[in-house]
């Protein structure tokens, strides 16, 4: 709802002002910072938007108490990634407060929605256009929408999900290439198996997985 009410006050009137009022754990911690807007089409993810940055934000910690767990671990994904991309002692605190935060505790969820705001705004301050270090926060998101585009991004596969699944792919990908050791990989995949993360495609209800389609999708992604 964030991205659709963004993007369409960034082409009416060629921009009107507008403010964020994120619901979701996911969208208090990152789809609603950062001005990044768009819709999704059968050809990919968001590739129909604008950079258009809202006025404010205002992230109600009481809103996300009628979500299902299932919605709060998607919008953890996004929490973790921040720890991972270049604060080791964020993802050390959620290794110790993860499930505890996603059973709704309050003060370790302001603190994990304070934290991932300050890092994500502190990134787009020095590169609101994604040309430099902002590629940091697509972390696992190339993976992670060519998984959500095979699984027609409906409820099959939620987008933390699928950004969890990517994660784990990049952190894959780059201990075969020798950027990182084996020992990083598990330590990342004990914790998502750990706070109810999907971490193989294999537990995902879907049945073709075909190689050749994902890297079509990738090859598409604007990530």
């Amino acid at each position: 709802i964030g991205d659709l009410a963004g993007f369409a006050a960034a082409i009416t009137l060629r921009g009107l002002p507008y403010i964020q009022v994120p619901t979701s754990l996911l969208a208090q911690v990152d789809s609603s910072v950062g001005g990044k807007t768009g819709v999704d089409t059968h050809h990919g993810k968001n590739l129909i938007g604008a950079f258009h940055q809202p006025q404010l934000v205002l992230a109600d910690i009481d809103s996300l108490s009628t979500l299902p767990r299932r919605q709060m671990v998607s919008g953890y994904a996004e929490i973790v990634k921040y720890g991972l991309i270049n604060d080791v002692s964020f993802f050390e605190w959620c290794e110790r407060n993860g499930n505890a935060l996603l059973d709704g505790d309050f003060y370790r969820l302001r603190h994990a929605v304070e934290r991932s705001c300050y890092a994500k705004a502190r990134i787009v301050t020095e590169d609101e256009y994604e040309r430099d270090n902002r590629a940091l926060l697509n972390l696992g998101h190339t993976f992670g929408h060519a998984f959500e585009a095979q699984t027609g991004f409906s409820d099959i596969l939620l987008h933390g999900e699928a950004v969890a699944l990517g994660i784990l792919c990049a952190f894959e990908l780059s201990g075969q290439l020798g950027y990182c050791s084996g020992q990083e990989i598990e330590r990342i995949r004990k914790h998502f198996t750990k706070v109810g993360f999907p971490t193989s495609l294999g537990s995902i209800a879907k049945p073709d997985w075909n190689p050749e389609a994902l890297l079509a999708h990738m090859e598409k992604d604007k990530k």
